[in-house]
């Protein structure tokens, strides 16, 4: 395995970065994801050079490293309309404010671009995350909406984010979107006009998560394949599906994440209906060879039990592509 396994660190906020560190160290991770919120890394102290060397020295300690940043909370905020309690719950002060919804999004904004500075100077190339939609609330209303008010949402994007890409590429970072419902590309076709939206540029990549893919009836496999230039992170999530049943249903019926009765639920690595073997075999046809985060979200299990379970499981089955090899048997002869 020539990968690096790491641990998205977003699930563990809660906790001191030193702390999720010396858990992921034992267990055998790699590195860390690490997320920009709780105590692991603020984007506003991008320019503090001492802050950042104390994180890459407490890393350092642990024989980690860090190879991609995520800020999907502020990322959330950039699109959203409306900005309501739901934002309250997860900004900072420093975004939230007085809670003007333009004014959130404006300072979500620049927080994402200080994450992008933030990246640079920690040396990682890669900040995964949200960009929020101003059209995710219209999906399956009723009245319709009308294709000039679609369109709008996909101008409002990439207005507000083509000035957030011109930092990345002003630092030489690319942001990683993960497609996921509730975002401006939450599947194969948003996914492509959001490309479209801001003309195919360079700064703006994908994060491959099949989880979300999965409860949509969508075929991870096949994206990677059609998206296999944007791919440059893998968040390693899986899913369990409890369709077929005449009463669950893909929209979760407001259910708690661990109730059976949804018609979904993430699930410990491996426990689920991600095709991992297809998937490890299209990601190797397409050249990546990043990081294998493990996004740990099972709500059914006590995560010290399942994020070294999830690690076990891709050192078991995030196969590399034995091209060299094979080869080399053929050239024996």
């Amino acid at each position: 395995m020539t990968r690096p396994i790491t641990l998205f660190t977003g699930q563990w906020a809660d906790l001191p970065l030193e702390e999720v560190a010396a858990l992921a160290s034992g267990w055998g991770y790699d590195g860390l994801e690490i997320a920009c919120w709780g105590d692991h890394l603020d984007p506003w102290r991008w320019d503090d050079d001492q802050y950042v060397a104390d994180k890459l020295a407490l890393l350092a300690r642990y024989n980690l490293k860090v190879y991609a940043i995520s800020n999907h909370l502020k990322g959330q905020a950039v699109c959203d309309d409306p900005i309501d309690q739901r934002h309250w719950e997860i900004l900072s002060d420093t975004v939230w404010g007085d809670g003007d919804p333009e004014g959130v999004r404006r300072r979500a904004a620049e927080e994402m671009k200080n994450t992008a500075r933030l990246a640079a100077k920690l040396g990682v190339d890669t900040v995964i995350g949200f960009t929020g939609s101003s059209i995710w609330k219209y999906v399956a209303m009723f009245p319709p909406v009308s294709q000039d008010a679609i369109d709008a949402g996909y101008q409002d994007f990439a207005d507000r984010w083509n000035p957030i890409l011109d930092v990345f590429d002003e630092v030489g970072v690319r942001f990683a979107h993960e497609v996921h419902p509730s975002e401006i590309a939450y599947d194969y076709w948003t996914t492509k006009r959001t490309l479209e939206a801001i003309g195919h540029r360079k700064a703006f990549c994908l994060n491959w998560d099949p989880s979300h893919f999965m409860w949509q009836q969508l075929d991870p496999v096949d994206f990677i394949l059609e998206f296999a230039d944007r791919i440059i992170h893998v968040d390693c999530k899986d899913v369990k599906l409890r369709l077929g049943n005449g009463r669950n249903g893909v929209l979760g019926s407001h259910l708690a994440w661990a109730d059976l009765n949804r018609g979904w639920d993430f699930v410990s690595t491996g426990r689920g209906d991600v095709p991992w073997e297809a998937s490890f075999r299209a990601l190797n046809s397409i050249g990546y060879d990043g990081p294998i985060s493990v996004e740990w979200e099972d709500a059914g299990m006590d995560r010290l039990l399942g994020a070294p379970e999830a690690l076990a499981f891709v050192k078991r089955n995030a196969f590399a592509a034995p091209v060299a090899a094979f080869d080399s048997a053929f050239k024996a002869q």
